[in-house]
């Protein structure tokens, strides 16, 4: 529109005409660049820039989705994430459990083994007692035995006679029954 201004301004004479001769403006040649220009403008429009332009909407799209699919990429990678350490929370609560169930199970066997050796130990220290108070008595009689044969023996010898088998006996359990047993 300011064009069309112009150009009437310009037939209409005064300064606009001046300045027009001055620099050599043909009006003819002039409107015809401009409506090539404009032609030319319209044809860019209908098949270079609106393809360019649909194809930088349908590039802005697939960022804003490629954003979205991003975002919900690391929400889903921070789930993971928070599942994870939970997991890795249950899991170590759970090793911890199964540590002090372990410990307190070997402190239970430890102390029944040592109550089965502490028993085993008494019941060997039991038997020990047993046989070596046998073994004394045992001996004991040996002893008294042997003792007896010697005090016939010695008897025989002072008195320079043959004691009889009943005499030797007699002798033996005397002498047997005034040893403290």
């Amino acid at each position: 529109m300011a064009i069309l201004a112009f150009l009437v301004e310009a037939h209409s004479g005064g300064r606009v005409e001046a300045i027009t001769r001055t620099f050599g403006v043909d009006w003819q040649h002039l409107g015809a660049q401009i409506i090539s220009f404009c032609i030319l403008c319209a044809v860019l429009h209908r098949w270079a820039y609106q393809p360019i332009l649909k194809m930088l909407d349908e590039r802005r799209q697939q960022i804003a989705l490629g954003q979205a699919n991003a975002e919900r990429i690391k929400a889903e990678l921070d789930k993971t994430e928070r599942m994870r350490r939970e997991v890795l929370q249950k899991a170590n609560a759970e090793a911890a459990r199964l540590v002090k169930d372990a410990h307190a199970a070997a402190a239970r066997v430890q102390e029944r083994e040592s109550q089965k050796a502490i028993a085993a130990a008494q019941q060997m220290i039991a038997k020990a007692q047993e046989a070596a108070a046998q073994e004394h008595i045992r001996m004991l009689a040996q002893v008294k035995q042997e003792l007896g044969r010697l005090i016939v023996q010695t008897a025989a010898t002072v008195t320079g006679k043959i004691l009889t088998a009943e005499d030797q006996r007699r002798l033996a359990e005397e002498t047997v029954r005034q040893l403290p047993s």
